[in-house]
């Protein structure tokens, strides 16, 4: 009979804790899930912002360099809202002098197989502090610290067949050692639904959070070809470690059929090969800002809060002390240009990130990036679209969240000068008249019945047309 009791008490209690387990694992699911859907819909709620080391720097850029560039946006661009500072590819490799993507790169590894920044370029990662040091740095700053990776896992932790951080799994399991990026040797691919391959991408996600990571690029992954199994792997990952991070995916064209995908996995997403400081190129590598409108009109749509078709980093400026292609240089695009450049992408709300050396910058470069009625127009507008696009001339639409009128972006695509003369009926728009105002000028126009302007060759003008 006392058995009996014991027995059912025992199987009442282990009833109740199971009861309270289930209620807690429920809790902390939908926890988690209320976590994920208000950090998605902060995270990118309008078009990134930051400087990126790629263009001045190549895989050369070392811990002062960075810091150095870090410093200058605080002093001078963080008020207008530039805020990423991204470390981008070779921060791991510790031999640069053998070219960029080199075959023979050597690398920095820890014990599970995951890069870690090479103390020769990054010293203060001595010791196993990896990037933490350097992100807390710039968090001190006021800005956020971001970095570049290549999608897989690195062919020499697979050779070694070392364990995978928090798992069971080795490198081998997870690698897919038929598949490699096409233009960079370092890493093998990630099997598809292998649960040796998430654990390897959440390892390297844990490892980044705990750095203080808050912006990651990881390419090869979403042209060359596109490996939408492994953006879903790493977006998981980046998801799980709870740790708001802005998840850009390149390089491109990216397919736009997958847009619906992206905009689900991704806060970014490449809409081209590299741009460049040409203005237009009929090859793939590298792109030219003309080759940019087409793409543009066709992608403007599925912009929004916390997903952004990225038309590529910002070529302006002085290229150098190690271009990231050709030789160092100060950018090759006119002022003209640059500010055609500047105004597609402000229009088009691309996320904005500066590629040249910012410590390099002139009067002309500083006043282009602090031009705040401009960056109103990338961070502030909806309805971006292309209204006339010709070989030759483009006109482009957003409007102001406040609702007031219409930002109206005019483009002479030609070699030559052109004049450009508009209804706003022609432009789509409903009044008869508008105010206005001149965006790269800030000037007030007055009241207009039409848009009258000569551009110079690959020149632009941007204009608010407000109701009063």
């Amino acid at each position: 009979m006392q058995w009996k009791w014991i027995t059912r008490c025992t199987a009442l209690l282990l009833a109740i804790i199971c009861a309270v387990f289930c209620i807690w694992t429920l809790a902390a699911d939908l926890a988690s899930n209320s976590w994920d859907a208000e950090a998605q819909t902060q995270l990118a709620a309008t078009p990134p912002m930051g400087w990126n080391s790629w263009d001045s720097y190549g895989e050369t850029v070392s811990e002062s360099d960075i810091k150095a560039n870090a410093a200058w946006m605080a002093e001078h661009l963080k008020s207008y809202g530039w805020e990423y500072v991204v470390v981008d590819s070779g921060w791991y490799v510790t031999n640069h002098s053998a070219g960029t993507n080199a075959a023979n790169a050597e690398f920095s590894l820890d014990a599970y197989g995951r890069y870690i920044p090479a103390v020769n370029t990054i010293p203060s990662a001595e010791q196993g502090a990896g990037f933490k040091p350097l992100a807390d740095y710039v968090h001190s700053l006021g800005l956020k610290f971001g970095i570049h990776i290549l999608r897989g896992i690195p062919k020499e932790a697979v050779r070694k067949n070392l364990p995978i951080a928090g798992s069971s799994y080795h490198a081998k399991a997870a690698a897919d050692d038929s598949d490699s990026c096409p233009w960079n040797p370092f890493n093998y691919g990630l099997k598809a639904g292998s649960p040796a391959a998430q654990a390897y991408y959440d390892s390297i996600a844990k490892l980044y959070a705990g750095w203080g990571v808050d912006f990651l690029k990881v390419d090869c992954i979403s042209s060359h070809p596109y490996k939408g199994d492994e953006i879903r792997m790493i977006s998981l990952a980046v998801r799980r470690v709870r740790r708001p991070i802005v998840l850009s995916l390149s390089p491109g064209p990216a397919p736009i059929e997958k847009a619906i995908e992206l905009r689900r996995y991704a806060q970014m997403w490449r809409i081209s090969d590299d741009v460049w400081d040409v203005w237009h190129s009929d090859k793939d590598f590298p792109q030219g800002v003309g080759n940019q409108f087409a793409r543009a009109a066709k992608w403007a749509a599925f912009s929004g809060p916390g997903h952004w078709p990225d038309a590529d980093m910002l070529p302006l400026g002085r290229l150098e002390p190690a271009a990231g292609w050709e030789k160092p240089r100060t950018t090759r695009l006119t002022h003209d240009e640059q500010r055609t450049l500047l105004t597609l992408w402000s229009i088009f709300r691309s996320p904005l990130i500066m590629g040249g050396n910012l410590t390099l910058s002139d009067e002309w470069t500083e006043s282009a990036l602090t031009n705040a009625e401009l960056i109103g127009v990338d961070q502030h507008s909806t309805g971006s679209r292309a209204v006339i696009s010709t070989d030759k001339t483009a006109a482009w639409l957003s409007t102001p969240e406040s609702g007031d009128g219409a930002y109206i972006a005019l483009f002479n695509l030609d070699a030559a000068p052109q004049s450009f003369h508009y209804s706003w009926k022609d432009l789509g728009l409903k009044r008869t008249g508008y105010n206005l105002r001149d965006l790269w000028e800030h000037e007030d126009l007055g009241s207009k019945e039409f848009v009258d302007v000569t551009l110079p060759p690959h020149g632009s003008a941007i204009y608010w047309a407000s109701d009063h």
